[in-house]
């Protein structure tokens, strides 16, 4: 479910479709800091199917590692990878850092796992890429993007070939948004491929219909008990649309509206992304570009850059709401803000999103009475609470209805990026609904496409 990489040789010429970094279980993490188990210097090009950590993070680590040939995404993702991965290596070295001074790495000295400067170096590789363009990879071989939904930019990459005279098509889904969400338009249908590799994250689930109403009863709790109301979000999608729709909640009278507290630079960078790039959401440009009843601004809505406005968030009382990330508890300033509140039981943890095995939120899902968190055990009073609908990823009924918009099956579709449960329950509805040829790959896997 993490760390999404698959290297594509074709001829000569080997690229690797996502870039993605571990992240979760130890065992996982540990992969990351393991030489690739690629040639850098045979590797042509990488194709990203979007900006997400778990897809593009291991980038500046390859870079590191000598890897220098050009790296293709939509220019939405481009312009976000510029802040997700310079975050991405601020918040290694600052781990490393803060692991130093306290004392609590097994490494002396702790050391990121890349720096600030190698994410630079990985920025310079880009080559935005417009919706509908292809791009020559090289002999023979072709890329092009199609929206998916999910994130800004995010879009299926089709590969498209050229074997013994015939064209054939390898399409990965990447990570597949929702329909009829806001913001974000739905994901367009891909007509044909040869073969599929499509993502199952919610493979084995059914997202709820209305959790706009679970939300404003969360709220309406923290309202009454003058608590805090702590989200670990996701910086660019997840946090967007959940200001979104704490404003909507608020203009309809359905909640009462509290101070929102936004503790990351690089979800309050964001917002000026979604305005250079309106062919991908449906949001008002002109009222984005002016601020002017801004839909990504609650009606009492605060933002902190600084170190230091985030640290005087520890001095507020409630009730309010604060937005941090990682989406995932796995670091940032969310761990510094989990450690303060989850001891107080007037808090409420919300997770609103995935929570992949081994993380700091699956265990706080789970009910762990403690979790270790910046060299600390720190003991669980608060309630923890999860809604899915608000789920940047599509679940299996929609996952099911993309795949039907192709013209005609694949000759093979593998299933890809989810845990076992749900990699099998996607591969046995797609063979029971579509009747198609499916295959679930190993770690690690080769297979000959002919």
């Amino acid at each position: 479910m993490t760390g999404s990489k698959f290297l594509v040789g074709y001829g000569r010429q080997q690229f690797l479709l996502d870039c993605g970094l571990f992240q979760g279980l130890k065992e996982l993490r540990l992969r990351n800091w393991a030489p690739p188990p690629l040639d850098v210097n045979r590797l042509n090009g990488i194709i990203l199917t979007h900006a997400h950590i778990d897809h593009s993070g291991y980038l500046p680590r390859l870079v590191a590692r000598g890897f220098h040939g050009p790296v293709y995404a939509t220019a939405a993702s481009c312009d976000l990878l510029k802040i997700l991965l310079l975050d991405a290596a601020h918040l290694q070295e600052e781990e490393a850092r803060y692991a130093n001074k306290e004392g609590y790495s097994k490494h002396s000295p702790a050391l990121p796992l890349y720096t600030i400067e190698d994410a630079e170096r990985a920025l310079h590789l880009l080559r935005p890429t417009k919706i509908g363009e292809e791009v020559q990879l090289g002999a023979g071989i072709w890329v092009g993007f199609s929206p998916v939904g999910h994130i800004l930019g995010a879009a299926a990459v089709k590969v498209r070939c050229d074997m013994g005279g015939r064209t054939k098509h390898l399409v990965d889904s990447g990570d597949l948004g929702r329909y009829g969400r806001p913001i974000l338009k739905d994901p367009e249908p891909v007509k044909k491929a040869d073969w599929l590799m499509v993502e199952s994250t919610y493979g084995d689930r059914h997202h709820p219909e209305h959790p706009e109403a679970e939300l404003a009863k969360i709220i309406n709790e923290v309202a009454d008990r003058a608590g805090s109301l702590i989200i670990p979000s996701f910086a660019v999608g997840r946090t967007q649309e959940l200001i979104y729709t704490i404003k909507k909640l608020e203009d309809e009278n359905k909640i009462p509206a509290l101070p929102v507290h936004l503790d990351s630079p690089m979800a309050i960078n964001a917002t000026e992304i979604y305005s250079n790039h309106p062919e991908e959401h449906s949001l008002d440009i002109q009222v984005l570009r002016k601020g002017a009843r801004d839909p990504l601004r609650s009606r009492h809505f605060f933002i902190h850059r600084t170190q230091e406005e985030s640290k005087s968030l520890n001095a507020i009382n409630g009730p309010f709401i604060l937005l941090s990330s990682s989406g995932m508890a796995t670091g940032g300033r969310i761990l510094h803000h989990l450690r303060q509140r989850l001891p107080d039981p007037k808090s409420t943890i919300l997770f609103v999103g995935y929570q992949a095995e081994g993380t700091r939120g699956q265990h706080l899902q789970q009910g762990a009475q403690e979790v270790k968190m910046l060299g600390q055990m720190i003991p669980v009073r608060a309630k923890i609470r999860t809604i899915d609908g608000f789920s940047a990823h599509a679940d299996q009924s929609e996952i099911l209805r993309w795949l039907q918009g192709f013209e005609q099956p694949p000759q093979k579709t593998f299933v890809i990026h989810g845990e076992a449960q749900a990699a099998n329950a996607l591969a046995q509805a797609i063979r029971d609904r579509l009747q198609w040829n499916v295959e679930i790959p190993a770690f690690g896997a080769k297979c000959e496409l002919s």
